[in-house]
């Protein structure tokens, strides 16, 4: 998946990419001519033939072009700079329709003649013409007449059918399962952040409140500049600004927690849904501060689950990975952070990147739009990492204890021959020793999930817990064999 980041350039993961798709080109057909109508002679039957205008209609479909990149070598207890960047979805120095119209012509007719009284004597043929027009008007006329009066006496008693300005329109109230509904609610629990470094670099992104303390969860990438010695600010819709501090951020999961100095009494924190139940096809929600448009609301569905998607942590340091939500809802630089809600307003993900066409290739530093492919880290995730960082200040991180290979492949997540710290592939006495993996080995499910590169399982890892208990599928020497691997755990970055 060729992804872009935000002033870093790091390789895409592995990912098929979208087929184009080509629009066709618009089409009108030309009206058919109609006949004349032809003159009725006084006295003879009137008959008109029907004409009709042909209907119009085009459509057009435009398809996104997505570009796949290389892979990058391997690593040990740390899995080196992911190769695919996503976009960030945050404003700062460190980061990043088809139509169819168509219209139709209704049948011409006209009013067909009365009937005439008995046809007179030869010299008054056009006063009989002229006295059927008569009685028609005044049929006409007495119905309308008599319609008028029955309107105006229903018409609350009677007394007057004037419809005035005041009369119309009044209080408007929407519904909370609405997006109208769901944005009132949340938009009051969501911030948007400022980080700077102690240099005066820095960037805008996106947070909400996690619990009524004053903790505000948002990515890594998007509060890296501010970790050693710079300035956060958080600044809520009402227009309310308050500073902040880092409590904790994990780079790998790209989640962060800041903590809001002198916190209001009356936060409100959003609810947390169950990512696990997502499907695709689902109403989604995000709220954010696209290039720096505080507040901004857009919608589309979940387009896809379980994407890998590895990504820089807006410093070109640690890479970051996961098994992320897809979403077409607009998500544009400045959107990190924010929350991507369900159609009943709980938060489902964390709006963290976005798949780039900039330059029309990889590592472009232009920042980019939407083009319908957005990624969320799962709440699920995202819960449990905060719930650490707050607790220890440190991330958690699930592991097998084996270093495997990033470089872009389909085949699967293939175990080194030797890290590149110089230490063992397979650590000694580890939850893949202990399962009797070795070098060379190629991992290609894990539990039900199929496992087609290195980031892929990374990213699969990280979605459990330490002392989770997975099934690990694999290939050595074209003999396939499955095992069971209880989960490790490793504290921090480093």
């Amino acid at each position: 998946m060729s992804t872009e980041n935000e002033g870093t350039s790091v390789p895409p993961a592995p990912s098929a990419p979208p087929v184009p798709v080509e629009s066709p080109a618009a089409s009108a057909q030309p009206a058919a001519p109609t006949a004349p109508i032809p003159v009725v002679p006084p006295g003879a039957p009137e008959h008109e033939p029907a004409h009709t205008a042909p209907a119009y209609a085009s459509a057009g479909s435009p398809g996104p072009d997505t570009p796949q990149g290389t892979g990058s070598a391997p690593d040990a207890s740390w899995p080196p700079p992911a190769p695919a960047t996503p976009t960030y979805a945050d404003g700062g120095a460190s980061g990043v329709g088809s139509y169819a119209d168509g219209g139709d012509g209704g049948a011409g007719s006209g009013w067909g003649a009365g009937y005439p009284p008995p046809a007179p004597k030869p010299r008054s043929g056009r006063g009989g013409l002229v006295a059927a027009i008569l009685v028609a008007a005044l049929v006409a006329g007495g119905l309308g007449g008599g319609l008028g009066y029955t309107l105006a006496k229903n018409n609350d008693g009677g007394d007057s059918t004037t419809v005035s300005a005041s009369d119309s329109g009044g209080s408007v109230k929407r519904d909370a399962g609405t997006i109208a509904g769901v944005a009132d609610k949340a938009l009051p629990s969501t911030v948007t952040i400022e980080a700077e470094s102690s240099s005066g670099e820095g960037g805008t992104g996106t947070g909400f409140v996690f619990d009524t303390q004053g903790h505000i969860v948002t990515n890594n990438h998007v509060v890296a500049e501010a970790v050693d010695g710079g300035k956060l600010t958080a600044t809520f819709p009402d227009g309310k600004k308050y500073d902040a501090e880092v409590v904790g951020h994990a780079a790998g999961y790209d989640v962060a927690v800041i903590k809001l100095e002198s916190a209001p009494s009356n936060l409100k924190p959003l609810t947390l849904g169950d990512s696990d139940k997502v499907a695709v096809g689902d109403s989604t929600i995000a709220i954010g501060a696209p290039f720096g448009l505080s507040n901004t609301v857009t919608t589309g569905i979940i387009s896809a689950k379980n994407r890998p998607v590895a990504s820089s942590d807006g410093t070109g340091s640690n890479a970051s990975y996961m098994s992320a939500l897809q979403t077409d809802a607009s998500i544009n630089p400045g959107n990190s952070g924010g929350p991507l809600l369900d159609a009943q307003g709980n938060v489902i993900g964390i709006n963290s990147a976005i798949q780039s066409t900039s330059n029309g290739g990889l590592g472009g530093t232009t920042q980019s739009g939407s083009i319908g492919l957005g990624f969320a880290i799962p709440i699920n995730q995202a819960k449990y990492v905060a719930q650490q960082l707050i607790k220890n200040g440190k991330p958690v991180y699930a592991k097998i204890g084996a270093s495997v290979s990033t470089e872009d492949t389909t085949d699967g997540a293939k175990i080194v021959d030797q890290a590149t710290s110089g230490s063992d592939a397979v650590e000694a006495g580890g939850p893949a020793d202990k399962a009797g993996l070795k070098p060379g080995d190629v991992i290609t499910k894990l539990d039900d999930t199929v496992i087609d590169s290195g980031p892929t399982l990374i990213g699969e890892i990280w979605t459990h817990q330490p002392g989770d208990k997975v099934k690990i599928t694999y290939t050595r020497d074209s003999q396939t064999r499955t095992v069971d691997l209880t989960l490790g755990s490793r504290v921090g970055d480093s």
